[in-house]
């Protein structure tokens, strides 16, 4: 991402009086993201700011303002904590905005970009924390509605938090553009949602284990032309096997997704807390070792840090806070290229003993470096074997 992009139109402005907005971290159809900072309190935010075309409505602001205090309830490490919600009091045309813990790291999406699929031991390090806080949803009659890799977020220490409660909703149910809802998370939607039954939990069930498909084998189980041929080919086809699809998965794992992306709800797992123990039995089952997740290198964040740190006399001058204009959508990072050493993930599980989800050629960098030592290693020892013998040489022959 490039200082252009990290420069949105509300950069340099204080929204509330309290929060001063930094840098541009993602856009979308129906928000920006930016990096901010808590002046009050000051401590680093970010900031959630929805599209300007719901400034107006005022059934979707009621709605989002009552799914920002239902959100702000939960408590759990596996979700990324809502501080504050505004917007609505700066008078008209002023887009409502969310104020939320601000995750130092990244997507899982831009993870899976860098490293490609990921081993079970990975896949079950991502999906606890997920889990985990979906649960905590469940419990207090929540939904999440949009479970995908873009919602996931990953800190430098290695927490993994989910994202995004209650926006879907919010806009759903106001009735703004739920065409747009669909086309942004097409590959991740159930069949009930598609069709637009009434959802609920076993919705965010099929959703994760579509992620969890993914995760296993860096591709998603539909693929089409549009968006919307995607979303209905689950009405009437069954999610693929992942080890079909990529060698070494066990076959707990296929169970696991089949059960979680089957098309009838009532054969799903009824919520996030059974999904999580079935899991958690696989994992003992298969041993799997702990493992920390890491955070992608190459992230929008990072990108909208440096720009901070690098840049601060390049700030825009501080705008009125009412100077609300939507941010132009970001561009989608091109794929890393076939050669870049960053980018070769591991295309089988089976035989392989993986630390981390990483690559063939880091591997055999790593086998290179070995052998190099041990060449060197040996060369010494033949060297010194020489020259004792030519200094026990040179006894015997009195010299």
């Amino acid at each position: 991402m490039t200082p252009e992009n990290l420069v949105g139109p509300l950069v340099g402005a204080v929204l509330d009086g309290r929060y001063r907005v930094e840098a541009v971290i993602a856009s979308g159809g129906m928000s920006t993201v930016y990096r901010g900072h808590d002046l009050r309190l000051d401590r680093p935010v970010a900031l959630k700011v929805m599209d300007a075309r719901y400034a107006g409505d005022q059934q979707f602001l009621t709605r989002f303002q009552r799914e920002a205090r239902a959100i702000a309830r939960l408590k759990h490490p596996g979700l990324v904590a809502i501080y504050d919600q505004g917007g609505s009091e700066q008078g008209a045309g002023a887009p409502p905005f969310l104020v939320m813990e601000l995750v130092e790291g990244g997507t899982l999406r831009e993870l899976l970009r860098e490293r490609g699929p990921m081993p079970p031991h990975a896949v079950a390090a991502v999906l606890r924390p997920v889990l985990g806080g979906l649960s905590e949803a469940h419990r207090a009659g929540l939904v999440h509605r949009d479970i995908k890799p873009e919602n996931v977020l990953i800190s430098r220490d290695g927490e993994v938090k989910l994202v995004d409660f209650g926006l879907v909703r919010a806009i759903a149910e106001a009735g703004i553009t739920a065409t747009s809802v669909i086309l942004g998370t097409a590959s991740y939607l159930s069949p009930e949602q598609v069709v637009g039954s009434p959802i609920g939990p076993r919705s965010d069930i099929y959703s994760a284990g579509i992620m969890a498909f993914e995760l296993l084998t860096g591709t998603t189980p539909f693929v089409g032309d549009t968006a919307l041929t995607v979303a209905h080919q689950r009405l009437d086809r069954d999610v693929p096997a992942p080890g079909s699809v990529i060698d070494g998965v066990p076959p707990q794992f296929d169970r696991f997704i089949a059960r979680a992306t089957a098309r009838d709800p009532r054969a799903r797992f009824p919520d996030a807390s059974a999904m999580a123990a079935e899991l958690e039995s696989i994992a003992e089952q298969l041993d799997l070792p702990a493992f920390r997740v890491p955070a992608p290198t190459k992230s929008a964040q990072a990108a909208a840090a440096t720009v901070n740190l690098r840049r601060p006399a390049e700030r825009p001058a501080p705008q009125a806070t009412r100077q609300f204009t939507p941010a132009p959508p970001l561009a989608a990072p091109p794929p890393a290229p076939a050669d870049d050493e960053d980018f070769e993930p591991v295309r089988q599980f089976a035989g392989i003993d993986i630390d981390d989800f990483g690559y063939a050629r880091q591997r055999a960098r790593r086998v290179t470096v070995f052998w190099v030592l041990a060449v060197l290693v040996l060369t010494g020892l033949v060297a010194a074997a020489a020259w004792s013998a030519g200094t026990n040489l040179d006894g015997l022959l009195g010299r």
